[in-house]
């Protein structure tokens, strides 16, 4: 299964695997809360490197593999590495092939992870890649939506924000793909999802585009809520004219189905109101606390 193996998109991860992730995410979950202590990992190293600003992803990745029994080397940002000194990324993951088991790669650049993967014989995973993929976010997000809902296939899940730089979104709308699922993506012209990821969907899947939110809330199940990424715009103009397209607030809560719920991968702006946290629709720290388990499965898997 996902022996050995990298994991740079949600491609990379079969549907057989993806129910294996599931369920070794739910054990998991359980060993969490019984407050045992694990020692699979006992004597695996995971290195990380994270090249861009990190929060969730990084700690979440770091405290799997500490609960797991195995221990973590890090760089946490490009100007305390060797890259400040010009060294390529290929050298990079083929020095610290020889210092760890597994490689964790967050990089601006969209491709980042695919390339370090092809230098190295140990696996890569991809904690995000420039406006690319983010693959072990979106299978947190599917575990959360089944954890939430029961189900994935059959339900709306309605995508909003900025889908045209929004690493999480591109790699969701993917997965989704393979479940019975409607999608709703709603964005302005110009943050729609890009066409290479759409064009990347079966023909037959349920997809609706919108700029219009008021119109698909009734039906949605899953409200996926979206930071615009100021940091990827090249025009601080057009950035200035999108910001704040959508605002999610108690209103926006009360439009919902009674049992459906909000997520976000967070870090949010202002999208989403703090009065909205309360509610017990907004499922964003929920989503974030999944992220232990479910990578504490994913590297637990890789390793054996």
């Amino acid at each position: 299964m996902l022996r050995n193996k990298s994991v740079v998109s949600i491609n990379d991860i079969g549907d057989d695997e993806l129910s294996e992730i599931f369920k070794t995410a739910g054990d998991m979950e359980k060993v969490l809360r019984s407050g045992r202590s694990l020692e699979l990992m006992k004597g695996k190293i995971m290195a990380t490197f994270f090249y861009e600003p990190s929060t969730r992803t990084r700690l979440s990745f770091e405290s799997a593999m500490q609960r797991l029994g195995g221990s973590v080397i890090s760089v946490s940002e490009a100007k305390s590495s060797s890259v400040a000194k010009g060294e390529t990324l290929a050298d990079t993951v083929r020095m610290a092939e020889g210092y760890s088991d597994i490689i964790v790669i967050r990089h601006p650049m969209e491709g980042a992870a695919r390339l370090a993967s092809r230098f190295t014989s140990k696996p890569i995973v991809n904690a995000g890649d420039g406006s690319g993929q983010h693959p072990t976010q979106t299978v947190l997000d599917l575990y959360t939506i089944r954890k939430e809902l029961g189900e994935i296939s059959g339900k709306t899940i309605t995508v909003v924000g900025d889908l045209r730089y929004g690493r999480t979104v591109h790699s969701l709308v993917m997965a989704l793909s393979r479940f019975n699922a409607k999608v709703n993506l709603v964005a302005p012209p110009i943050l729609k999802m890009p066409d290479h990821v759409v064009s990347m969907l079966p023909a037959d899947f349920h997809l609706n585009m919108t700029e219009n939110l008021s119109d698909v809330l009734p039906e949605t199940d899953v409200l996926y809520v979206t930071r615009i990424q100021k940091e990827r715009f090249s025009d601080p103009n057009e950035y200035q004219s999108v910001i704040g397209s959508y605002k999610i607030n108690l209103e926006t809560v009360e439009a919902m189905k009674e049992k459906s719920i909000i997520m976000h991968p967070l870090p949010r702006v202002d999208e989403i109101s703090p009065d909205v946290d309360s509610s017990p629709k907004a499922a964003y720290f929920r989503q974030a606390n999944n992220g232990v388990p479910v990578r504490m499965a994913i590297i637990s898997l890789i390793l054996g």
